[in-house]
């Protein structure tokens, strides 16, 4: 889904344990580190969003988080010229995100990288 200014709706998730750390999760078979995040489907609420990315690539539910914080507008930024794709329709120009801030009510165990067949990440850790 891209709005009509070019831009695909997208939740970022920033997750941090009682101790204040944040996690980080490793993009699958890469040496690269991301916060979680993901598009917004037609129909879908920023949260709805935020609530199935959660689950599809870190295993955590609803139960699992407590919401502390999110942004109130959108964050916008473009692709590099390059990386935009002129030859599909509609163009994405970039992405427009709301983040959030969860904290982690349940233990790190209850995290699963595993829970979809092609796993957006193999690895996490805090700082």
């Amino acid at each position: 889904m891209i709005d009509d200014d070019g831009y695909r709706p997208n939740v970022g998730i920033v997750i941090c344990n009682r101790q204040g750390q944040v996690m980080w999760a490793r993009r699958f078979g890469q040496h690269s580190w991301q916060f979680p995040q993901g598009g917004i489907n037609p129909g879908e609420s920023a949260e709805q969003a935020m609530y199935r990315e959660l689950f599809e690539e870190v295993g955590l539910s609803r139960k699992d988080v407590r919401i502390l914080a999110s942004t109130r507008n959108w964050l916008r930024y473009k692709l590099p010229k390059r990386l935009v794709r002129w030859d599909t329709k509609p163009v994405c120009i970039g992405q427009k995100q709301k983040w959030f801030l969860l904290q982690l009510v349940s233990g790190d165990a209850e995290i699963n990288m595993q829970t979809c067949r092609r796993p957006e990440f193999d690895g996490w850790t805090v700082s």
